[in-house]
């Protein structure tokens, strides 16, 4: 999963993660999201891993237990290949059965592929955010889009 990860961190404004993460730093975030008994899924071709997927609370007060924030990262070699939709699928309907109310993503902008990705299970963009952050010593905008389960 490290591996994955560090690509969008090294290569890309997907995150802003400036540093590589290593595997100890992901299995503590893999903890935690199974400690708020929330899913993270694995997707794997031909024995290797090959993406994931997770939610984590949206926020921290008690109020917010019913909205959560989704991610998904997929291997850079295996993009376009379907693997990014199987996972918000069973994403979804593993946050549906957990009683889930709403699912946002936060994406860095531009990103037509993340864009796409979640218009295409339903979320709508509900927030803009211009200058979020600063990365490869440009600003970056981020928008978020959300999802009534």
């Amino acid at each position: 999963m490290a591996g994955i990860y560090n690509h969008y961190v090294t290569q890309t404004v997907v995150t802003f993660e400036e540093e590589p993460v290593v595997a100890a730093e992901i299995a503590r975030r893999l903890e935690e999201v199974q400690v708020a008994s929330l899913p993270w899924l694995v997707a794997e071709r031909a024995g290797a891993m090959v993406g994931y997927a997770y939610a984590t609370r949206w926020r921290a007060r008690r109020a917010y237990r019913f909205s959560t924030e989704v991610t998904v990262y997929v291997a850079p070699d295996h993009g376009g290949r379907g693997i990014g939709s199987i996972l918000y699928t069973q994403l979804l309907t593993a946050l549906r059965e957990r009683d889930i109310h709403a699912a946002m993503g936060g994406i860095a902008l531009p990103n037509d592929a993340s864009v796409a990705l979640h218009e295409k299970f339903g979320f709508k963009k509900v927030a803009h955010f211009e200058q979020a952050g600063f990365k490869f010593n440009r600003w970056i905008d981020v928008g978020y889009w959300q999802r009534i389960l």
